[in-house]
């Protein structure tokens, strides 16, 4: 089993990446767990509070119950994935049955922030793209998949999105066994990747 660790900042392509190695790869063979289903449970918080939850931080999520999932995993257990609602800011009661598979994805903006969590990965990636291209995505994507106006996703990049980066996820590049420069669209990276992965599982199996 490989337990592969893929972080960036917001709009730096991981999504893409992460896509892209699980369709160059067997079908079956990968599981990919997101960070973001391991947010806290914040239904202690008051409704009219919850607005203020700062989702770039570090202490926004579960580190303790996504590190023993991951442990669960390497020792051939299933896990109940979390499932989170950006809408309620609350931990659904439903969740998702995972089974262990040869390769587990661990794709998150903050996914090499935890030092428990990078202690169980085989491989570290940080997936890098300019600002200005990052904030390109983030708008598009958020004017057309939330429905949130240019002002007011810029308003939110400038006030949270970039000091989180540059405080949290920009130094944890340092920990990448591999950076990806021009995220999804470096279709070398992700073949170097595919090629690690299949070689490593190749050798697992001798």
């Amino acid at each position: 089993m490989l337990i592969i660790g893929i972080a960036g900042g917001t709009g730096s392509g991981k999504t893409t990446v992460v896509r892209k190695l699980v369709e160059a790869l067997p079908a079956g063979e990968v599981v990919v767990l997101p960070q973001d289903s391991y947010y806290k449970d914040s239904s202690n918080v008051p409704v009219e509070e919850r607005q203020n939850i700062n989702f770039d931080h570090p202490n926004a999520f579960d580190w303790e119950l996504l590190s023993r999932h991951i442990e669960m995993l390497k020792e051939g257990k299933p896990i109940e994935q979390p499932i989170y609602s950006y809408l309620t800011c609350t931990r659904q009661p439903e969740t998702i049955h995972i089974e262990p598979k040869d390769v587990i994805i661990i794709e998150g903006i903050l996914a090499l922030c935890d030092p428990n969590l990078r202690n169980l990965m085989d491989l570290k990636v940080f997936v890098d793209a300019d600002s200005d291209e990052r904030l390109i995505r983030v708008i598009q994507r958020d004017v057309i998949e939330r429905g949130r106006t240019a002002e007011a996703v810029m308003e939110r990049y400038t006030r949270v999105l970039k000091p989180m980066h540059l405080q949290f996820i920009e130094p944890t590049k340092r920990y990448a066994d591999l950076v990806v420069p021009e995220g999804g669209s470096n279709q070398v990276a992700v073949d170097i990747l595919r090629m690690y992965i299949e070689r490593n599982l190749k050798c697992s199996l001798l």
